[in-house]
């Protein structure tokens, strides 16, 4: 019996005029997209809006938007979050996102792909696997990360030197997709709790 894809959702976390998140996330959808026990569902921030005030700790009183965004999490089995680094750290409008859910996140790996100056947004990568750490997620230990970004791609949108990229996407990928399953697996034997 055949299994059944790993379902990814892949989060641009910069909602900044100007960014550089799209051409990121355009090409990291296409590495995936090309993984055939891989489906992908793109989450892009700029075309999130949730209210700045969350709600107390019950997170069942989240309003209607939130909702459709948490069975959207849901019914992923990991994350791809593309992030850039600001100020030593991730975008704001990402921690924002990542604290209206709680469960969504729990048991479920994380990969990041991230980008910047000469640190290549590892530092923003750093902190989000504290983040992650506590919503009880798994963050894999394998990255993709351009640094210098702007010099990286070319006015088509596309890597200048793929061949490096493509494998670190590789392997991110394929690391994901083995924690994807082994949780999978485990959640269907002995479901999780926190």
């Amino acid at each position: 019996m055949a299994q059944r894809p790993v379902h990814l959702a892949v989060i641009t976390g910069s909602v900044r005029n100007g960014r550089f998140g799209p051409i990121v996330a355009r090409w990291f959808l296409e590495q995936a997209e090309a993984c055939p026990d891989v489906t992908v569902e793109p989450i892009d921030l700029a075309d999130v809006t949730l209210p700045a005030r969350l709600p107390e700790f019950d997170m069942r009183d989240r309003p209607p938007e939130a909702d459709a965004l948490a069975e959207r999490l849901t019914a992923a089995d990991g994350y791809i979050i593309i992030t850039p680094e600001y100020n030593h750290s991730f975008p704001a409008s990402l921690k924002h996102f990542i604290d209206w859910f709680m469960e969504e996140w729990q048991a479920k790996p994380v990969g990041f792909v991230s980008y910047g100056g000469m640190a290549g947004g590892l530092r923003a990568v750093e902190a989000l696997r504290l983040v992650f750490a506590e919503l009880h997620a798994v963050t894999v230990r394998e990255t993709v990360s351009f640094h210098n970004h702007r010099e990286r791609f070319g006015a088509d949108g596309r890597p200048v030197e793929p061949e490096g990229c493509e494998q670190a996407a590789k392997v991110l990928l394929d690391q994901l997709v083995w924690w994807a399953l082994a949780l999978r697996e485990a959640k269907e034997r002995r479901p999780y709790r926190r």
